[in-house]
């Protein structure tokens, strides 16, 4: 079973908790804006990237509408990861509730 947080449970969150927020988007997605915080991870580089990836705190995974990043927390949970959440909704859910979106950099 695939956790999942909306971003208003995520924002309320990010103010208090030690949380790593990984955006799996493009690198032209990425480049139209993120969320505060996040680290880019392109999905295609996930399975490379394994070792870089914490395994005692928890990931949250965003991608556009939270389809991708869904997929990607079941890649992850394969891998012996159990402490990733998807972010339902993705970057749009986040946006459409008023929160803030970034120029990444």
């Amino acid at each position: 079973m695939i956790r999942e947080i909306d971003s208003v449970e995520l924002e309320r969150r990010l103010a208090s908790e030690d949380l790593l927020l990984l955006d799996i988007r493009t690198d032209g997605e990425f480049a139209r804006g993120i969320l505060p915080q996040a680290r880019h991870l392109p999905m295609h580089q996930i399975p490379a990237s394994l070792e870089e990836l914490p395994r005692d705190r928890e990931v949250v995974l965003y991608c556009h509408s939270g389809v991708r990043s869904y997929h990607a927390c079941v890649f992850l949970l394969g891998q012996g990861f159990d402490n990733v959440i998807n972010l339902r909704g993705g970057i749009l859910g986040w946006a459409r509730n008023g929160f803030r979106v970034v120029a990444p950099g």
